[in-house]
């Protein structure tokens, strides 16, 4: 099975991340700007909370809080689930799963080095399943021919 760093490897280790006294309307637009469903809330590179639509909806607007003047820090998910770099991808979706979230901050001695969501997981385990299903394909059907093969004439 695949691990966190070989998804960070192709997909980067770049993390959308705001301060606690930020408010919620920058967090939001900062998602919106990005078309991301979270932001990890930092204080240097540390994680202190993660912020996440889920939160907008059930913390601010189910709670009537103004966005303009709520402060992130005030209504983030703390504290965070995180993996590291080597964890397995299969128990990164038992986490998500049993926690019921769909982002997991990266994180390596100490340092936020990027993130995890349950669609990085989902789009790997497809490329597994389709490399797998070549290989079988070619076990049993025997290798395809090539574009030279199919064009030989006979003479």
């Amino acid at each position: 099975m695949s691990t966190v760093q070989q998804v960070l490897e192709k997909k980067g280790t770049f993390v959308a991340s705001i301060g606690r006294d930020d408010t919620v309307l920058d967090a939001a637009r900062e998602m919106n700007d990005r078309r991301i469903g979270a932001v990890v809330v930092t204080e240097g590179d540390k994680v202190v909370g993660i912020f996440t639509e889920r939160d907008v909806l059930t913390k601010v607007l189910a709670q009537q809080l103004d966005p303009s003047t709520t402060a992130v820090g005030e209504i983030m998910t703390t504290p965070v689930a995180c993996c590291r770099p080597q964890t397995d991808l299969e128990e990164c979706r038992t986490v998500m799963t049993e926690k019921r979230i769909r982002h997991l901050p990266v994180v390596d001695e100490g340092r936020l080095g990027g993130i995890i969501t349950s669609g990085d997981i989902l789009a790997r385990q497809a490329a597994e399943q389709a490399k797998s299903i070549e290989y079988y394909e070619q076990y049993i059907y025997g290798p395809y021919p090539t574009t030279s093969d199919a064009t030989t004439s006979k003479e």
